[in-house]
C-alpha cells in the first residue's frame, strides 16, 4: 500500500512539473516573435519583415475583409493606428505532449517492474515466511506434531524442510527419552522388588541372632555366611541401578561409512577459524595427508568440536594447535591447547561421564564433553585419549581408515 501511495504521487507530481512547464513565461514563445514583427513593421513598414528567419509567427495579415478568420491562432495588435493580426502556431504543444506520453511510458514501466519484483518477495519470501511464525512457539510448547508444509522456493524450500526435519527430530528424541525414562523406571522397579527378598532375610537373620535363637557356634557361621551372600546380592542390585542411572542417558546414534579427512578438516577450521580470531586465540591447523576415514562425518566433527570447546574452557587461551601425528594403522587428529591445569592424577578419569576435576571449579560445564567423545568414537570403532604435554594438554581422536 505504501509503494501504490508513493507510486500515485511521483506519477502526480512528475505530470504536475509537465504541465508547469508552459507557463506563460516558458511556454509563449511566439509572443517574443510578435513583438519582434511589430517593432520591424513600425520602423519599415510590413514589406520589411521576413516571415522565414521566424519559427512560430507564419502570416501578418492587416485589416480587411475577413480580418478574423483563420484556420490557426491568432494575435491582434494595433500598429501606427492600423489592426494587424499574427497567425501563429504553437509547436512546442506537440513537443510536450510527446514527453509527457513518454514520461508517463516510461513510469507505467518502472511501476510494472516495481510491483512485479514487490509480489515476487510476496510470493516467494514473505508467504513461507508467514507459514514459520507459529513453527519456535509450538515447538516451544512441546507441540511437535505440527506439521511444516514444504515449499520449492530456493529461497525457503531447504530451510522449510530443515524445520520440518529439526520437529521430526525432537519429537523422535522425546519418544526415546519417553521409552527409555520407562524402560529405566520399570528395571529400577524390578531391582527394587528383587531387594527386598535378601533384605528381609538379612533382617530375619540378624533377629534370630539378636534372641541367641542360634546357640551353635558351627551354625551361628553358616547364618553368617548366608547374610554376606545375601549382602553381596543386594550390592548386585545396587549396581545394576548405579548403572542403569549413569548409562545410556544419551541417545548417540552413528550412520558409519566414509568420508575424506579434508571435510573434517575444513568444517572445524571455517567455524573456529573465525570464532578464535574474535578471542584473540592462536589457531594452527596442521598440514595433513588427506585420506578416506571411517565413520560418521557429522559425528565425527561433533567429537572434535567437543575436543577444542574443552580446549577453551581449561587452557590459557593463548593458542590451539591441531595436529595429525603419523600412524600406520589409523588417522589421529590431535587438539593441543597451551596451559594445563589438569592434576596427572586426575587424567585417567577424564572421560567418565559427570566427572570433573579440581580446575573445573570456576569453570561452567556438565562433564559430559568428553565422555560423549569416547562413546561417540567407540560407536565409529575409534578411539580418544589425552595426555599433558610440557606445559599444554593434548586430547586424541583416534580414525581408522576406510
Amino acid at each position: 500500500m505504501v509503494v501504490m501511495v508513493l507510486t500515485a504521487v511521483i506519477f502526480a507530481g512528475v505530470n504536475l512539473f509537465l504541465y508547469y512547464l508552459k507557463t506563460p513565461e516558458n511556454g509563449r514563445p511566439y509572443r517574443v516573435e510578435v513583438n519582434r514583427i511589430a517593432l520591424q513593421i513600425e520602423e519599415g513598414g510590413p514589406e520589411s519583415v521576413d516571415l522565414s528567419l521566424y519559427q512560430y509567427v507564419k502570416a501578418v495579415a492587416e485589416f480587411g475583409d475577413a480580418f478574423y478568420e483563420s484556420d490557426s491562432d491568432y494575435m491582434i495588435r494595433e500598429i501606427d493606428g492600423r489592426l494587424y493580426r499574427f497567425d501563429y502556431t504553437v509547436k512546442n504543444d506537440i513537443g510536450n505532449s510527446q514527453i509527457v506520453i513518454a514520461v508517463n511510458m516510461i513510469l507505467t514501466v518502472m511501476t510494472a517492474v516495481v510491483f512485479g519484483v514487490l509480489f515476487y518477495v510476496r510470493g516467494k519470501i514473505l508467504k513461507p515466511f508467514e507459514r514459520l511464525t507459529n513453527v519456535p512457539y509450538e515447538l516451544s510448547r512441546g507441540n511437535l506434531t505440527l506439521p511444516v508444509k514444504e515449499s520449492k522456493s530456493r529461497f525457503f524450500g531447504k530451510f522449510l524442510w530443515g524445520i520440518d526435519l529439526l520437529r521430526e527430530n525432537i519429537e523422535q528424541q522425546k519418544q526415546r527419552e519417553l521409552e527409555l525414562q520407562r524402560e529405566r523406571k520399570t528395571l529400577l522397579l524390578s531391582l527394587s522388588h528383587d531387594i527386598k527378598t535378601p533384605l528381609s532375610t538379612i533382617k530375619l537373620y540378624s533377629k534370630a541372632l539378636s534372641k541367641n535363637l542360634y546357640s551353635d557356634g558351627e551354625k551361628q557361621r553358616e547364618i553368617a555366611e548366608s547374610i554376606n551372600e545375601k549382602a553381596d546380592e543386594i550390592e548386585g542390585y545396587v549396581s545394576r541401578i548405579i548403572t542403569a542411572s549413569r548409562e545410556d542417558f544419551l541417545s548417540l546414534d552413528v550412520e558409519n561409512g566414509e568420508f575424506y579427512l579434508s571435510d573434517l578438516v575444513q568444517n572445524i577450521a571455517a567455524y573456529y577459524g573465525e570464532k578464535l580470531a574474535l578471542v584473540k586465540t592462536e589457531f594452527i591447523v596442521e598440514k595433513y595427508n588427506n585420506c578416506l576415514l571411517f565413520g560418521d562425518l557429522d559425528r565425527s566433527v561433533e567429537v572434535v568440536q567437543n575436543i577444542i570447546e574443552n580446549a577453551l574452557k581449561y587452557g590459557d587461551g593463548k593458542q590451539i594447535e591441531v595436529l595429525f601425528p603419523d600412524e600406520e594403522e589409523g588417522v589421529l587428529i590431535s587438539v593441543r591447547n597451551s596451559g594445563c591445569t589438569l592434576d596427572k592424577e586426575d587424567l585417567p578419569h577424564i572421560f567418565e561421564s559427570f566427572w570433573r576435576g579440581a580446575n573445573s571449579q570456576n569453570v561452567s560445564g556438565s562433564g559430559l564433553g568428553l565422555y560423549i567423545c569416547r562413546q561417540l568414537m567407540h560407536k565409529m570403532n575409534g578411539e580418544v585419549f589425552a595426555e599433558i604435554d610440557g606445559d599444554g594438554i593434548a586430547v586424541t581422536a583416534v580414525f581408522g581408515r576406510a
